[in-house]
């Protein structure tokens, strides 16, 4: 703390003009030379706790550090318009002296996301900041994390699930219009890879990309593999038969495009906030296969955490939190698959 000496003036003025720092003056054990230096101080304390609260990362909500993630659009923007491209037209041989020349072109067709804000606030008492002052203690910093993690969270949650709601897309909507494989009984009767052979869960991701490949003519071929956690730890320690090789080795070493399997609870069974199957299908686990390029689909955060200056209510300090999300934007919804039942 003593070498932290910025803080926000227009937070000083505010605090010197509210009732917060008289009230602390007038407390036994606490001392300021004047309502000024009361100001400046937790002025600098605030300012604090605000740049312990920026640096703050989560790496538990996984689309936050797995999807790629834009902020082109301006945070005062209120949807995101973007077109999708098709070639038109076709060619013929023709003779020397042809004027007849069939046109070639192409059509734009524009589609739309909204931008939705998300926002949290925290806040300390005259009391806390007495006490602070009293133990000679920096204000708790945990206030602050808290709310940047509930915003990070809403918007982990939005990434996968969307928000009905809101109309925020999550690469888990319907509306994405992303496939659906379709994942067959094994030789045990079970579909879920618990049930199944090494083999079996092989012949599944086999199965997965080759729809994406037949469906694209091998134009998409996605890289990465989100699987509940659960089964992720099922196929890293899962041997193949009569081999030291483990499903998931064997995955990494030999499918021809898949170069990252990664895991996720918010695919799980249980995760009925961000997996919608697990509700419909009565805990049924997902994966999710897809192209981590942003030019196939992003993670849109036209503004994604922003503090406002303090604001006074009585004899409580507010810090309004604010993120602007647009949810996540599937470019080619066929360079993705979902398999629901892993």
């Amino acid at each position: 703390m003593k070498k932290h000496t910025h803080y926000d003036n227009r937070e000083m003025e505010t605090l010197r003009g509210s009732s917060i720092p008289s009230a602390i003056l007038a407390s036994e054990g606490v001392r300021f030379d004047s309502a000024e230096d009361a100001s400046v101080f937790f002025a600098r304390e605030l300012d604090y706790v605000k740049q312990q609260s920026y640096d703050v990362e989560y790496p538990e909500l996984t689309a936050l550090n797995l999807f790629p993630i834009s902020s082109e659009a301006d945070a005062g923007a209120e949807t995101i318009t973007y077109y999708t491209y098709d070639k038109t037209g076709l060619a013929k041989v023709i003779d020397n002296y042809s004027t007849d020349l069939p046109r070639a072109d192409v059509n734009g067709t524009p589609s739309y996301a909204k931008i939705k804000s998300v926002g949290a606030s925290y806040g300390y008492s005259a009391q806390e900041m007495r006490a602070s002052r009293l133990a000679g203690k920096s204000l708790d910093a945990r206030k602050a994390e808290s709310a940047r993690y509930q915003i990070d969270r809403l918007t982990n949650q939005i990434a996968w699930a969307g928000d009905v709601n809101s109309g925020l897309m999550g690469v888990l909507s319907a509306g994405q219009n992303i496939p659906l494989y379709t994942i067959v009984a094994g030789a045990g009767g079970g579909t879920t890879w618990a049930e199944k052979t090494a083999d079996e869960i092989l012949a599944d991701i086999n199965g997965m990309a080759k729809q994406v490949a037949r469906t694209t003519k091998n134009v998409e071929r996605p890289d990465t593999l989100c699987v509940p956690a659960d089964v992720y730890m099922d196929i890293s320690t899962r041997r193949i038969d009569h081999t030291n090789t483990t499903v998931l080795a064997f995955v990494l070493e030999h499918a021809p495009f898949i170069k990252n399997v990664v895991p996720a609870a918010e695919l799980d069974a249980d995760s009925v906030d961000t997996n919608p199957y697990a509700a419909a299908q009565n805990g049924a686990g997902v994966a999710f296969l897809f192209k981590n390029d942003k030019r196939k689909l992003s993670l849109e955060n036209p503004m994604p955490f922003y503090q406002y200056p303090l604001q006074v209510e009585k004899l409580e300090t507010i810090i309004p939190c604010e993120a602007r999300t647009a949810g996540v934007i599937v470019y080619y919804p066929l360079s993705c698959l979902i398999a629901v039942g892993v």
